[in-house]
């Protein structure tokens, strides 16, 4: 039998461009990931030939890789994957990026930055892939059963300060408004440049601990509303990778209730996008369970809100009627309450207003058109002018209603108002239920109102 040729390994550019990048010597590589290594326990006696053999192809073993990463992101300043160092040896797969709910903090870390990272460079996976059901409920399973992070505190680049972080929270209330006004085709760019170019280097920074619990939340909050944007501009598959490491940067951050937030806003309203109606209930009461006795009555009452879309996209009106009703009476509660400053920033938007919109969204599913009228109408009586694209919904929901009354005449007129606001916004949702009317409208398309109404809308299009 001939001898198996052998395999040559490929010279680790990657790795020779960060080292160079660093200004940094075999020797001094070497003595930064021992250093790296013996915080984390490990006993590592690197030298200049470790590194020459790492830079020639060979792979370190276990934990290395990433020992090896964190010391080169300490020296630059910046979070630095094991992709990056050409070491993934197939276990960072580009498809997989953002998917995974990571065992610890620097993993957490690794994992969003590379996600950041990916966005910017607009990798065809990222965008064509869909959403795996799988994929939003295994991690709230990991969410539910995993302990708080011991420790997140850092003493790796350069100093991490309240400032800092005031700043994020700041950009995130700014970012917020615009995305409300114009919708996310005009704003989710600037959030992903924002995370990749100052947020990833504020994380791999040195922080201690009460500064990094708090960097975490802010976090966590931008990447969820990067994870919306996602959605509003007809990528739900990327949307399901932010709202993954939103929930894990949550958990890094001690903040049990916005993981529910997480869970019920923004993973359940993804699967009702979808049409997984079980998954919406699933993750609903998730959040209720995750975040018990540790969140107010007002974000009680939308973990509710989100567990009855689920019913409601089920025909279950019973469970429906059940738990919208323990929504009401927790926004009631919540209204009612002299320490409504007690609620968090991310919560203080759920008023009755928003409560009416989700309850038009159940009773339009469950075939009830004159309740979803009646909510749709109150939804938009109580969203501000700056709610746009809410606002628009809000329309397009009350001519839903209207057409399944056989109110066409009404409908047309109401769907033209919300037609004049979708002309101000980037929002492939409001395209969503614009598409969605249309579609309720077929039935009576020799109508010279429908008619009217769809000679409108080629206008507006054109």
């Amino acid at each position: 039998m001939a001898a198996r040729p052998l395999v040559a390994r490929q010279p680790n550019e990657r790795l020779q461009a960060l080292i160079q990048e660093a200004a940094c010597s075999n020797a001094g590589l070497a003595r930064r990931v021992n250093m790296c290594g013996a915080e984390h326990g490990l006993d590592l006696r690197y030298d200049k030939t470790s590194v020459a053999r790492w830079l020639r192809g060979q792979q370190p073993r276990g934990r290395a890789p990433a020992i090896i990463a964190e010391a080169l992101g300490r020296k630059l300043g910046r979070t630095v994957t094991i992709d990056e160092i050409g070491m993934a040896n197939g276990k960072n797969l580009a498809s997989g990026v953002g998917l995974q709910f990571s065992p610890t903090v620097l993993g957490a870390i690794e994992q969003v930055c590379e996600l950041w990272r990916s966005d910017v460079g607009r990798r065809d996976f990222l965008s064509g892939t869909s959403v795996a059901s799988s994929a939003l409920v295994e991690p709230s399973r990991d969410w539910l059963i995993t302990g708080a992070d011991a420790q997140v505190a850092r003493n790796a680049g350069a100093r991490v300060g309240a400032s800092d972080v005031d700043a994020v929270k700041a950009t995130t209330d700014a970012l917020v408004e615009l995305d409300h006004r114009y919708g996310s085709g005009h704003v989710r760019p600037v959030v992903v440049h924002y995370l990749n170019s100052v947020v990833s280097g504020l994380l791999a920074g040195s922080y201690r601990e009460s500064v990094g619990r708090e960097l975490f939340a802010a976090v966590a909050r931008l990447t969820e509303l990067a994870g919306y944007m996602a959605v509003d501009t007809g990528q739900p598959g990327l949307a399901q990778r932010y709202y993954i490491q939103a929930l894990r940067l949550a958990q890094a951050a001690g903040d049990r209730g916005y993981g529910g937030y997480v869970l019920a806003a923004s993973m359940s309203h993804l699967a009702a996008s979808l049409g997984n109606p079980r998954e919406i209930a699933q993750l609903a009461k998730a959040a209720q369970e995750g975040a018990r006795g540790q969140v107010t009555p007002r974000a009680e009452a939308m973990f509710c809100a989100a567990e009855a879309r689920g019913h409601a996209l089920l025909g279950d009106a019973r469970s429906f009627q059940t738990v919208a009703g323990r929504a009401l009476t927790k926004l009631e509660q919540a209204e009612n309450a002299k320490e409504s400053g007690d609620d968090p920033t991310w919560i203080r938007h759920f008023d009755h207003a928003y409560l009416a919109d989700e309850l038009a969204h159940c009773h339009r599913d469950l075939g009830q058109p004159e309740q979803a009228r009646r909510h749709a109408e109150d939804a938009i009586a109580g969203h501000p002018e700056g709610r746009v694209r809410r606002r628009a919904i809000g329309l397009l929901l009350l001519a839903t209603a209207q057409v399944q009354q056989r109110d066409v005449d009404e409908a047309c007129s109401t769907g033209t108002r919300a037609l004049e606001l979708l002309g101000t916004l980037r929002s492939n949702r409001g395209a969503e239920y614009l598409d969605d009317f249309q579609q309720r409208l077929a039935p009576y398309r020799e109508e010279p109102v429908v008619r009217e109404f769809g000679a409108r809308l080629e206008v507006q299009a054109a």
